[in-house]
C-alpha cells in the first residue's frame, strides 16, 4: 500500500499530498471527539443517557431533554471545541513561524494584549454591554501584535527578536493588568480575574456563531499557507534560496494566528497553555508536516478545552469553575518539561 494519497487537477493549479496515517489518526481524533460531545452532553444534574442525547441531536428526543440540550448544553460544549481549536492552531502556526516549541499566543503577548484591553474594559465601562467584551479583547490582541512585529524589524523580523519582543512586552502587560485589577471596585475584580482564568460559562449559541466564522476563514488560509510554514521551518536562508517571500509569509502567518488567537481569547478568557500543549501532541502522533499537523492540532486542542471544562462543571459541583484552571494544571508541568528538555539546545 502506497504510504501517500496523491491529487493534482488538470483544470485548476491544486494539488496536494496526504499521508495515509495522518489521515487516520484525523479521522479517529474526529470520532473520538463526538463521543466525548456525546457523553459530555449527557454528564450534568440532570444525566441523560448517550442514545436520549442522539435522539435528541436528531430532533426525536424527549421535549425536556432537548431544552436543556439545545439550550444550555451544546452551545457551551460547541464553544469549549471551537475555543480550543483555534488557541490550538494559533499556537501550532507561531511555533512554525518563530522555530521555537515554547511559542504560544500566551507566550509572547497575545494573550496579554487581549487580557489589558478586557479587564480595562470591564473595569473602566462598567455600564457597557457585556456583547462589547470579544471586541475588545481582539483589538488588544490585535494591536499589541503590530507592536510586537514593528519593535522587532530591523531588515526583517527574525524569529529570535520576535519572541523575545513578545515575552517582554507580556510580562510587562501581565504586570499591567495586575494593576488594574488591584485598583478596581471589588465587585469588578471577580469578574475580570474569572476572565483571566478563562471559562465559557454561560455560553450560548451567539458566542458559538461569532466564533465559527473565524475559524471557517482562517483555517482554510493556513492550509494555504502549510507549505510555507515548512519552508520557513528549515531557516530563513533556505527559504529565501528556493524563492519564498519569507517576511511578507511570515506576516501574513502571524495575522492567522493572532487573528485565531483574538477570536478564541475574547469568548472564552485567557485560557492558558492550550496553544503550546496542543501543536506537540500533534506532532508526537503526525510528525511536523504542517498540512498533516493543522487539523490533529484543531481536534486535540479542542478535545483539552471541552474535556476540562467537563472536569471543571462536574467534579466540584455545584461549584463551576473556570476552564483554565485545568488547562494550566495540565500546561504547566509539561511547559516545565520542555524548559528541561530544551535546556542544552
Amino acid at each position: 500500500m502506497k504510504k501517500y494519497i496523491t491529487y493534482r487537477s488538470h483544470r485548476w493549479p491544486v494539488s496536494f499530498l496526504l499521508d495515509r496515517r495522518s489521515l487516520a489518526v484525523t479521522i479517529l481524533l474526529a470520532m473520538l471527539t463526538f463521543f466525548v460531545v456525546v457523553v459530555s452532553t449527557g454528564i450534568g444534574e440532570l444525566k441523560i443517557a448517550p442514545v436520549d442525547v442522539l435522539r435528541s441531536f436528531f430532533g426525536a428526543g424527549d421535549p425536556a431533554h432537548s431544552i436543556i440540550i439545545q439550550t444550555f448544553r451544546l452551545p457551551r460544549i460547541f464553544t469549549a471545541l471551537l475555543v480550543g481549536a483555534a488557541l490550538g492552531v494559533a499556537g501550532a502556526i507561531m511555533q512554525g513561524i518563530i522555530r521555537n516549541p515554547l511559542a504560544s499566543p500566551d507566550m509572547v503577548g497575545v494573550t496579554g494584549g487581549a487580557s489589558v484591553a478586557a479587564v480595562a474594559f470591564i473595569t473602566y465601562v462598567p455600564t457597557a454591554s457585556i456583547h462589547w467584551l470579544p471586541v475588545a479583547a481582539f483589538v488588544g490582541a490585535g494591536l499589541i501584535t503590530l507592536l510586537i512585529y514593528w519593535l522587532s524589524w530591523k531588515d526583517g523580523v527574525t524569529p529570535l527578536r520576535l519572541v523575545l519582543i513578545g515575552v517582554g512586552l507580556g510580562a510587562g502587560l501581565s504586570a499591567l493588568t495586575n494593576l488594574m485589577i488591584v485598583l478596581s471596585p471589588i465587585y469588578l475584580t471577580s469578574k475580570a480575574v474569572i476572565w483571566m482564568t478563562g471559562s465559557v460559562y454561560g455560553s450560548n449559541w451567539t458566542n458559538v456563531f461569532t466564533l465559527l466564522p473565524w475559524l471557517a476563514v482562517l483555517l482554510p488560509l493556513a492550509f494555504i499557507m502549510a507549505r510555507d510554514v515548512n519552508v520557513q521551518q528549515l531557516g530563513d536562508d533556505i527559504a529565501h534560496g528556493v524563492g519564498s517571500r519569507v517576511e511578507k509569509q511570515r506576516f501574513l502567518l502571524l495575522l492567522i494566528s493572532v487573528g485565531l488567537a483574538g477570536s478564541g481569547v475574547a469568548i472564552g478568557g485567557a485560557i492558558g497553555f492550550v496553544g503550546l500543549l496542543a501543536p506537540h501532541i500533534a506532532r508526537l502522533l503526525v510528525g511536523p508536516a504542517f498540512g498533516a499537523l493543522l487539523p490533529v492540532t484543531a481536534c486535540i486542542g479542542g478535545l483539552m478545552v471541552l474535556l476540562a471544562d467537563l472536569v471543571a462543571r462536574t467534579a466540584f459541583s455545584p461549584l463551576d469553575l473556570p476552564v483554565g484552571i485545568f488547562t494550566s494544571a495540565v500546561g504547566a508541568p509539561f511547559f516545565i518539561y520542555l524548559l528541561y528538555k530544551q535546556r542544552k539546545a
